[in-house]
């Protein structure tokens, strides 16, 4: 991941191997060559004033980038360059050493307008590739973007990440395909419910529920930072909240005891809920068309936590 990174780790581990070490010292020495060889294959080899370095003092630019490398006129034995495989879509992992082992000395970029620092090749996947330099040296340019990304349609272009489809309106059971037609895994597509108050029912029990609002908006780009999709839903009995309310409406709960009426066995009476059709434990009585004293407080009565 980093060259000089990876020499401090050598160095303290050759340390470590000489300093009270049980072994012998034959085997300490086979072990510090061994580590050593293993370094340097794994290092870039980038020599100085080759073609590559010529290469990359041009990454900061838009390239064009046939133009980065002799053309046909400027070399006379093109005919036997090397041949490296086409390894558009697969990591640059696994494209970085079989490049080196056909010959090619390997250079690689950000491809799209970002220009990031390409870091851990098994992070980044090849959009773009080209060969140039001599049948002596021969050198090949990879443009890449992260894994995860869609790749741009050109050098240096946007990443094009698909965009949130707009499902409002829509029943539960037509938005979900929608959003992972998209892009969006099933499992980060989240149902709630639009009123505070209001219980979604089982799953598979609210498929004709209708979206009332979405987030991410519709033609948000639903980029790697995206992790979850919410969609609140609305029974057709209730419609959707006043839009200006946002998330913060309430179906009518006559008597103030967190139950929408729709759903309360006893709208007028606020000690008996869904929780406690027989009134709450420890309650004060009920309110309303039941009847009963009222008297005393109960955090039950006065607030919205039953």
């Amino acid at each position: 991941m980093n060259d000089r990174l990876g020499g401090v780790a050598l160095l303290i581990a050759l340390f470590l191997l000489w300093r009270r070490n049980p072994w012998p010292r034959s085997g300490r020495v086979v072990a510090s060559f061994v580590a050593m060889a293993l370094f340097g294959a794994v290092l870039p080899e980038q020599p100085a004033d080759s073609p590559a370095q010529a290469a990359n003092a041009g990454a900061a630019k838009p390239p064009a980038r046939p133009s980065r490398f002799p053309t046909a006129s400027q070399t006379t034995a093109e005919a036997t360059m090397p041949a490296v495989p086409d390894f558009t879509g697969d990591s640059l992992d696994v494209a970085f050493p079989k490049s080196r082992r056909k010959g090619f000395t390997v250079i690689y970029h950000d491809a799209s307008d970002q220009r990031r620092e390409v870091r851990a090749r098994s992070l980044w996947k090849v959009c773009f590739q080209v060969t140039g330099g001599s049948p002596g040296e021969p050198i090949v340019d990879f443009g890449v973007v992260r894994r995860e990304e869609p790749c741009p349609e050109a050098e240096g272009k946007t990443v094009p990440w698909r965009k949130m489809p707009d499902v409002m309106g829509l029943t539960w059971r037509a938005a979900v395909p929608k959003v992972t037609a998209a892009g969006v895994p099933e499992s980060d597509v989240h149902a709630e419910a639009a009123y505070l108050n209001d219980t979604l029912p089982r799953e598979g029990e609210y498929d004709h529920w209708r979206v009332c609002r979405q987030d991410p908006a519709s033609g948000v780009p639903l980029t790697d930072e995206v992790y979850l999709v919410r969609l609140a839903l609305s029974s057709s009995d209730h419609g959707c909240p006043d839009p200006d309310r946002g998330g913060d409406a309430y179906l009518p709960d006559r008597d103030d005891d967190g139950d929408p009426d729709y759903l309360d066995p006893h709208p007028h009476d606020r000690n008996r809920t869904r929780l406690y059709p027989n009134g709450i434990p420890g309650g004060t009585g009920s309110t309303g068309s039941s009847g009963g004293s009222g008297d005393g407080w109960h955090i039950c009565r006065h607030t919205r936590w039953c």
